[in-house]
């Protein structure tokens, strides 16, 4: 088993010094707004994963729902896609943990076990090594949860329903949070953009997996996953922010979309 996945994208895409990493972290999530007071602990965030100056406060919106719950989510299940290496199916790995800036954030193997059943589920450490739309996130984890385990998914080619029943095996209580980590449209002026990201927030909102493809989100695989269950469990999905690099810190000429969801289980009533 390897010990260690290291950072690929520190110092690129975010701090690579923890205490520059940390206070970053902290000056996004301060900045994110607070989660509504006696608002549930979500089930799911769909957040994404660029650099921290294009993307971070639309990742922080959705993060920031979390701090309440830190003590109470103790796993999270963390997919997104691969964008360096083709490949079909969900790549696990066999790593014991994945190296950030904040410390190393250990793997729950045990509970990856769940997918051992599934034939598009298995090791591939070629899809890890380079992948940064997953650990992009663990600072935002680490600042918001603490001590947590991973179960971390590069998602190559596989259909909406394989990806929920990967997410459904690894769905668990409400110590297991499931992150969905995607960017929306890529390179367009920004009012085609904003456009295109508009009608993926609307698609998203209707939990229409059918609407979304590569087009309108670099992380459709795991995120139509996602819908897919959110119609099966009947889900609500809850917009936190829509922008895009044009609105942050890039040029307007040819911008990249982000959004952040949160995703609720329903309140069940008292069985009379």
């Amino acid at each position: 088993m390897t010990p260690l996945r290291p950072t690929a994208v520190a110092g690129i895409f975010y701090p690579d010094q923890p205490t520059q990493l940390a206070a970053t972290v902290e000056a996004l999530l301060d900045a994110a707004p607070r989660p509504e007071p006696g608002a549930p602990c979500p089930k799911a965030l769909i957040v994404p994963h660029a650099g921290y100056v294009y993307s971070g406060a639309i990742a922080a919106a959705g993060h920031a729902c979390l701090r309440p719950f830190a003590g109470r989510i103790s796993r999270v299940v963390l997919a997104g896609p691969s964008h360096r290496v083709p490949f079909r199916g969900i790549a696990l790995t066999e790593a014991e943990a994945y190296a950030s800036p904040l410390g190393p954030v250990p793997l729950d193997h045990a509970w990856s076990q769940r997918l051992a059943g599934l034939r598009w589920c298995g090791r591939l450490e070629d899809a890890h090594a380079p992948e940064h739309a997953l650990e992009v996130h663990l600072p935002f984890l680490a600042r918001v949860l603490g001590d947590i385990t991973l179960v971390p998914l590069v998602c190559g080619a596989v259909s909406a329903r394989q990806m929920a029943d990967a997410l459904s095996a690894l769905w668990g209580g409400p110590e297991t949070l499931i992150v969905i980590s995607t960017d929306l449209s890529h390179y367009l002026p920004y009012d085609d953009g904003r456009a295109i990201d508009a009608t993926t927030a609307q698609a998203v909102e209707r939990r229409d997996p059918t609407a979304i493809g590569p087009r309108e989100a670099c992380g459709h695989v795991p995120l139509n996953g996602l819908l897919t269950l959110a119609q099966d469990f009947d889900l609500s999905v809850q917009r936190l922010d829509l922008r895009s690099s044009g609105d942050t810190a890039g040029a307007r000429d040819r911008v990249v979309g982000y959004g952040a969801w949160r995703v609720d289980e329903p309140v069940r009533g008292p069985v009379s």
